[in-house]
């Protein structure tokens, strides 16, 4: 892989986390719940969400192995004593993330799109056209990747808060209790292949959809 390459999916990654989680702080912030917002959580810097493990040793492990980086960042902190109704505004909150992801999935699409117009190549230079498609191809792929990632119900993926928020009171209880071990279980997914085959038909309709 080359160092541009490299470069552009380091980009479209911190671009893809911090939209991600600053999603999930506004949203909690509009949902009655200031914590977030006052750490400083509702922006676009990358460091304020940065998880040292997460963040850059996993993604970095996927970039030497050649694959496209995903990963996650810090917890928005969210004090349900502050929300009118914890359980389905807690669900808001975390679809909050997935949902920044799809959006920008969907504008590298409308990008990719107009740069491979042709009217469009002819008239910017490829020196300036070219960083620019590695960019939002390597975002196209990582907002999906991290979109999929998320919506897998399993503690403490987003996907669990929305899961939860649908079971009845005693079988969210139990099911949270399974948090402890979630790390466990998506390494293990990870190591037999399973992510993989759920990634592949997405990133596939995706690239499709852009015209790749």
């Amino acid at each position: 892989m080359s160092t541009t390459v490299i470069i552009a999916q380091i980009i479209a990654f911190a671009v893809a986390i911090s939209f991600h989680e600053a999603a999930h702080a506004w949203s909690a912030d509009k949902l009655g719940d200031p914590t977030a917002r006052r750490l400083g959580r509702v922006t676009m810097n990358p460091l304020a969400h940065i998880d040292p493990v997460m963040t850059v040793l996993f993604p970095a492990m996927l970039i030497l192995a050649g694959l496209p980086p995903f990963g996650a960042a810090k917890p928005v902190p969210v004090d349900p004593r502050n929300l009118a109704h914890p359980r389905r505004d807690h669900a808001w909150i975390a679809a909050a993330g997935p949902i920044s992801n799809l959006i920008l999935a969907a504008g590298s699409i409308v990008l990719v799109r107009l740069i491979l117009f042709e009217p469009i190549r002819a008239i910017l230079p490829d020196a300036v056209l070219f960083p620019i498609f590695l960019v939002l191809q390597a975002s196209l792929v990582i907002n999906l990747l991290l979109a999929t990632f998320n919506m897998i119900p399993i503690p403490p993926l987003d996907g669990s808060w929305i899961l939860s928020s649908l079971l009845p009171g005693p079988v969210a209880a139990f099911y949270r209790q399974l948090q402890p071990y979630g790390f466990m279980i998506l390494i293990a997914l990870i190591w037999t292949g399973a992510l993989s085959v759920l990634f592949r038909p997405v990133i596939a309709f995706g690239q499709a959809l852009a015209g790749l």
